[in-house]
């Protein structure tokens, strides 16, 4: 897809990849709509790229409807939705349900009510682009947060779904998994600012994939070499997470904090 003239929403549009999306679609002569929880900092974003603001919790399925039915009603369609919103809480087992289940509607559920509510109006048109940031972490996995990884291999199992299932009905289905990016989210995580790249440079991986009807978009060459290699030798990738993680504690120690806080932004 091209992206002059179309209708384009991003939600999580305060900060990080969803700012960065959400400037560069402006630029293309997108007509986009900025949605975020933060919404003192997101209507000022929103004004500094020339897009339209509206205040949204992802962790509410209302909030999404509200947000959809409104562009809607105000644009007559949306061709592009960018489901971006999402953070990083938690460590492993022990983490609270209470968190286990805020992270599983933010990284998963707002994906889920988003297509709910897109799919009736794209399907009608016959067309439209559904964008769904999930992470490396779904192909792969998270060293410091058992949650993050869980939803994000859950989150990219859904656009999966929704490409198989809706591909040949004109829905267009891309999901990005991006390694470490500099946002907010890697602040804490020394190991990936290791290879970090920046959000401009993912905003021009993520257009290039998208102007092809792509669908997985990826950051950095490591990501599907380690994908392949987990395929085709699960042990022996799993003995090297092992001697990874092991690594990644390190350096976290050495910082002196844990890599994510309650209630972080990830995106």
């Amino acid at each position: 897809m091209e992206f002059q003239n179309k209708v384009i929403v991003v939600t999580g549009s305060a900060s990080g990849i969803g700012l960065a999306l959400a400037t560069r679609f402006a630029r293309e002569g997108a007509t986009v709509i900025a949605s975020d929880l933060n919404a003192e900092v997101g209507a000022q974003k929103a004004v500094e790229i020339g897009a339209r603001f509206v205040p949204a919790n992802v962790a509410k399925e209302e909030d999404i409807q509200a947000l959809i039915d409104g562009v809607i009603a105000r644009e007559g369609r949306i061709d592009l939705f960018c489901s971006n919103a999402g953070i990083a809480i938690g460590e492993g087992p022990e983490t609270p349900d209470k968190q286990w289940d805020l992270i599983h509607k933010v990284n998963v559920m707002s994906h889920v009510w988003a297509a709910r509510h897109l799919l009736p109006h794209m399907l009608e048109r016959g067309e439209g682009h559904l964008l769904n940031t999930a992470s490396a972490a779904g192909l792969l996995t998270e060293l410091h947060s058992a949650p993050y990884a869980v939803t994000k291999h859950a989150a990219l199992a859904f656009a999966e779904w929704l490409a198989i299932t809706y591909g040949d009905r004109g829905i267009k289905v891309s999901c990005l998994c991006p390694e470490g990016v500099w946002t907010p989210m890697i602040q804490n995580a020394p190991i990936l600012q290791q290879t970090a790249i920046t959000t401009d440079e993912l905003v021009e991986k993520t257009l290039e994939v998208l102007r092809r009807d792509g669908f997985l978009i990826t950051t950095h060459p490591t990501t599907l070499q380690s994908f392949q290699n987990k395929a085709n030798d699960y042990d022996g990738w799993i003995g090297k997470m092992r001697r990874l993680r092991e690594k990644a504690m390190a350096l976290l120690a050495a910082h002196g904090g844990r890599a994510f806080e309650a209630g972080e932004q990830a995106r």
